[in-house]
């Protein structure tokens, strides 16, 4: 059971990625015409609002593909003392910690959007970006994250429950500094 929802969850987050890495590449060759664009006398403007944008935007959706690709951060100076059992029981700890947060950051950017729907507000740029239009994929990116990060969750718990440590450090576990240096 655990298993299909995490190779799922990875198999989503993938398409998140490849999305987040078109964004990217094209929101970079918008900044690079405009730089060349200024050597000519010229500019779109606005560069620099739209590549924060797209960074809010990227960096929201791409912490599921981090958490389900092991790529967050942690400091696992205890974890790397204890036993097969030990790991998990800290695994599980870290990543119900981070769901509580992710989920927490989730709830509150949603009345952010709303306040920006309810006023159609717009950026204070000139621009003038109806802010909503930033806000929504931002918003939406976090409560993916929260999603996948609960999802995540109750799959490595399944997995503890069931003893199946060898699985369960592989779907949630981290990467010491042994296996990034092989």
């Amino acid at each position: 059971m655990a298993q299909p929802i995490l190779a799922t969850l990875r198999r989503l987050n993938r398409w998140v990625a490849i999305a987040i890495g078109i964004m990217l590449l094209t929101c970079a060759g918008f900044v690079l015409l405009d730089v060349g664009l200024r050597q000519l006398g010229s500019s779109f403007g606005g560069t620099d609002e739209i590549s924060g944008y797209v960074m809010a935007i990227t960096t929201s959706w791409g912490m599921s593909y981090a958490l389900l690709e092991l790529g967050h951060v942690r400091i696992d100076l205890l974890r790397s003392r204890v036993a097969t059992k030990g790991r998990a029981m800290f695994d599980l700890f870290a990543l119900l910690v981070l769901s509580g947060t992710v989920t927490l950051i989730a709830l509150k950017s949603w009345p952010v959007l709303a306040r920006s729907l309810a006023n159609g507000s717009r950026a204070n740029t000139p621009l003038e970006t109806p802010l909503a239009l930033v806000q929504a994929p931002w918003f939406a990116g976090w409560v993916w994250f929260a999603l996948c990060a609960w999802a995540t969750f109750a799959a490595a718990l399944f997995l503890v429950w069931k003893g199946e440590f060898a699985k369960s450090e592989a779907a949630i576990g981290t990467f010491g500094e042994e296996e990034a240096v092989l």
